[in-house]
């Protein structure tokens, strides 16, 4: 059963804007179905960078950020069955209750169980489980893996492996899984196929892992950064190109590059009007595209009908379709057995009190995925 209040370091986001302050924080222990981890590697995502910045509508400080990491079990509160203390755990940021409607329909993997508390930042019971000088610190995407200790419901855990990596396999908590599985599930990328990849960041280079392991003939990257030209052709792309490089717009350059367009096309940056590019460079009849990146709050896409009309496919993708719970332990077998890439996301390796240089490599370009040692 759960022990005490545990007191350990946490990167504390303040206010928005700021930079994250390593605090004392005491982590209450787990109640019913709640699971209490030690948080053992941790990495850092936009996503984490996109709600300090305060542009994300569900952002609340003080918050505890991070979504990406692995971990022990600690101690686990009444009626969970699913994990013990010593098992090495993902959190889920999307979790997998099983029950809902959502859980019993294969078409997605957006369970809904504990949506609104997750967004307002509690736990399941509409309270959190830190506290730091005596003021109470919300969760965050129900993991908060920027502390050494956590607390998540139940459904918001995988039992991975005991002998993974967790430096490593934490990336599998968002970046690599969301990318790759754009490819295989939400597109379903087929042998011989011509793609097209938005950004060549972490999500961006697993999109085009999971389009190579699919059997596509030709991957295109599309960077301004021609810094990550390299690294993506590592993961399997044949060419990269930057729209800066031509007078016309991308989707016209890949259009006539491709024949008429390419069969699938991921947009991995979070940005509207690549977005547009992305499917307008799509084949007319069959193209498909798929929205991975996550844009601002209030933005808008837009595109002619006629593009849809016309035989092309819009589609977006969560946590690339893996119903979490099931997948992830999958995930992590898959890259043990080296059918996928992991470690080669991985570009700095960092203590957990450097955080603030962590979001630094990952604004001016330099890093792919920095992992921070707790």
């Amino acid at each position: 059963m759960a022990s005490g209040v545990i007191k350990c370091k946490a990167a504390v986001a303040w206010e928005a804007g700021k930079p994250l302050f390593l605090e004392e924080v005491e982590v209450a222990p787990p109640k019913a179905h709640e699971v209490r981890i030690k948080i053992v590697a941790t990495a850092v995502c936009h996503t984490d960078a996109y709600t300090l910045s305060g542009a994300d509508p569900e952002g609340c400080f003080p918050v505890i950020l991070g979504h990406e990491g692995a971990g022990i079990v600690e101690s686990v509160g009444e009626g969970v069955t699913k994990v013990k203390p010593g098992d090495t755990v993902i959190p889920l940021y999307i979790p997998q209750c099983g029950e809902c409607k959502f859980c019993k329909n294969p078409k997605t993997n957006l369970c809904q169980k504990i949506r609104i508390t997750q967004g307002k930042g509690l736990m399941p019971d509409g309270t959190s489980r830190f506290t730091c000088k005596g003021k109470q610190i919300y969760h965050f995407m129900g993991t908060s893996t920027f502390s050494e200790y956590t607390v998540v419901a139940d459904i918001s855990v995988a039992k991975i492996d005991a002998a993974a990596p967790l430096d490593k396999v934490c990336l599998l908590g968002c970046g690599i899984s969301t990318g790759y599985g754009a490819a295989v599930n939400t597109a379903k990328v087929e042998p011989g196929s011509t793609c097209a990849v938005f950004g060549l960041g972490g999500v961006g280079l697993a999109v085009i892992m999971g389009c190579k392991i699919a059997g596509a003939s030709r991957i295109i990257g599309i960077d301004l950064n021609k810094d990550k030209y390299a690294k993506a052709k590592e993961f399997g792309a044949t060419e990269c190109i930057s729209p800066q490089d031509f007078k016309k717009p991308i989707q016209e350059v890949l259009v006539e590059m491709t024949d008429g367009g390419v069969d699938y096309s991921f947009e991995c940056i979070g940005n509207v009007g690549v977005m547009r590019a992305a499917l307008e460079a799509c084949h007319k009849g069959w193209g498909v595209s798929v929205i991975v990146g996550v844009a601002a709050a209030g933005q808008e896409i837009a595109t002619r009908p006629f593009q849809l009309v016309t035989g092309r496919t819009w589609k977006g993708t969560a946590f690339g379709g893996w119903k979490s719970v099931d997948n992830v332990p999958k995930l992590v077998t898959d890259y043990m057995s080296k059918k996928i890439k992991v470690d080669e996301f991985v570009t700095h390796t960092l203590p957990f009190d450097k955080i603030n240089e962590a979001f630094e490599l990952m604004h001016t370009g330099k890093s792919i995925r920095t992992v921070l040692k707790l």
